[in-house]
């Protein structure tokens, strides 16, 4: 998810904005759906997904259990899955008008009509309830109920980060919070309902996806620096330029190495993770580097390798490693 393209509310009677429903319509309910899909770039649930599943691993092991079961686990999957959905969604439904007076994004599906805005409500709807039945399933199977007590407010605050770009540059810090609530929220769901609902080792990975989400989303706010100051919309790119922009990303992407390593260290009384782990963080490190070496402040064409590609890596190679340091621990 990414705070980019997100704007103000816009006249209805803009030019680019008239031509919304014009487009040919995807046929059928399957097409629309591959469409719909698409738009929200489903397939980027990779990036925060290895995150909520390495806190499940470690809660696990910290309440007792080597595995979570297929029940936890197949839970915290659809939680997440949902939970993104819903977030995105309501991005593209709360910023098509923007989107569409950005050459980047005029295209979307949700600005020419392919995907209708009754189509984004029934699927807000329906991401939504069925987030709220799985949470409460925690409760009813599990004997959890922080899961469900917890699902509305994090439900709101993941869709009013697509809001943030409005009205404050840390707009990239609130995309970063949204996914930190992806491994704090499966920490949640795997701990006794009187047991101790957070410790620091999870706090610190929390920590490094939040500056990673943020140095990652500063990058990719480079592409719309001119339409952002345009529009008066605040980001980090548009608020300092783009050589500071990238000096801010590269902190964030330091600060997440460092977060990452006192996870792993089992700072606060954690579990201290062997080597696997290690090679895992070291990794991320490289990639990083290779990230912030793809985008430079006059040369921005390979920032869809630097963002989709690289942040791909990092989630995919962290995630195998660290869990697989979590079971031989």
């Amino acid at each position: 998810m990414s705070t980019t393209g997100t704007g103000q509310n816009q006249p209805a009677d803009l030019p680019s904005v008239v031509g919304l429903g014009m487009a040919k319509k995807p046929t059928g309910w399957l097409g629309r759906v591959v469409v719909f899909l698409d738009l929200i770039k489903f397939s980027h649930s990779i990036f925060a997904l290895p995150f909520a599943l390495i806190a499940t691993f470690l809660a696990s092991r910290t309440v007792g259990l080597m595995w979570p079961g297929w029940l936890r686990l197949g839970l915290i999957v659809a939680c997440m899955v949902l939970a993104r959905t819903f977030a995105m969604t309501f991005n593209r439904l709360a910023d098509r008008h923007i989107d569409a007076r950005n050459p980047r994004t005029e295209n979307r599906p949700s600005v020419r009509g392919e995907i209708s805005p009754a189509f984004m409500v029934l699927v807000l709807a329906i991401s939504g309830a069925l987030f709220v039945l799985a949470t409460g399933l925690f409760y009813t199977l599990l004997g959890n109920a922080y899961p469900v007590s917890l699902a509305l407010p994090v439900l709101t605050f993941i869709a009013f980060y697509s809001f943030t770009k409005r009205f404050t540059w840390l707009c990239h810090f609130f995309i970063g919070a949204s996914l930190m609530l992806a491994p704090l929220s499966a920490w949640v769901a795997i701990v006794p309902p009187r047991g101790p609902v957070l410790g620091w080792q999870v706090i610190f990975l929390g920590v490094g996806v939040l500056f990673w989400t943020a140095g990652f989303d500063i990058l990719y706010a480079l592409q719309d620096q001119a339409v952002d100051r345009r529009e008066r919309l605040f980001s980090i790119p548009a608020r300092a330029g783009a050589a500071t922009a990238l000096w801010i990303s590269r902190l964030c992407h330091l600060l997440t190495i460092l977060a990452l390593a006192a996870f792993g260290a089992g700072i606060g009384g954690g579990m201290r993770l062997g080597i696997t782990y290690w090679i895992g963080l070291a990794a991320v490190a490289a990639l990083l580097a290779i990230e912030q070496s793809l985008v430079k402040a006059d040369d921005i064409s390979r920032i869809n390798l630097a963002f989709m590609t690289i942040n791909g890596l990092v989630g995919v190679v962290f995630g195998i490693l660290s869990i697989a340091a979590i079971l031989w621990t």
